[in-house]
């Protein structure tokens, strides 16, 4: 029984030859892409919850940052801001696989276009040949027909 690589078949366009990867992007590129797939998941989603928990169970009654949980509020303002606007640079990232994805298509169904363009054509000549060596076989065959007739005329 063989394997599939996890990440490979989640996200499959990685290896596509259409898409820039790995050493090809920048440094933005790939940290829009981590931030997309780490931020966009459950293990993020528990572990900020979890976070969550431990800070308000710690800062309960004593602590830095007691009962309303400003200094948490805060960081949480700043947090979903920052998160904003890294949801909009992995939608910009998003696009531009897209984009990519649908280039190497186009250029991918051009070239087969092409190719069944000529082996209609090529399939048009075969048949016109066919069609003589047909018409070759008929005379042909005509012909010994009529030379066998001929012989076969009593004399």
């Amino acid at each position: 029984m063989t394997t599939t690589d996890d990440s490979n078949r989640v996200h499959g366009w990685h290896r596509h030859p259409g898409v820039r990867s790995d050493g090809q992007l920048t440094l933005g590129e790939r940290a829009a892409d981590h931030m997309r797939n780490s931020m966009g998941s459950w293990l993020f989603v528990f572990a900020a919850l979890l976070f969550l928990a431990a800070w308000m169970g710690f800062n309960r009654n004593a602590g830095f940052d007691k009962y309303p949980f400003i200094l948490l509020n805060l960081v949480l303002s700043c947090l979903a801001a920052l998160q904003g606007a890294i949801l909009l640079i992995a939608a910009k990232r998003s696009d531009q696989i897209a984009s990519e994805l649908a280039q190497h298509d186009y250029e991918t169904d051009s070239k087969a276009e092409r190719l069944v363009e000529r082996l209609a054509d090529r399939l048009d000549q075969m048949t016109a040949e066919q069609q003589e060596l047909r018409r070759q076989v008929a005379e042909l065959t005509d012909a010994l027909r009529a030379g066998a007739q001929l012989g076969d005329a009593p004399a």
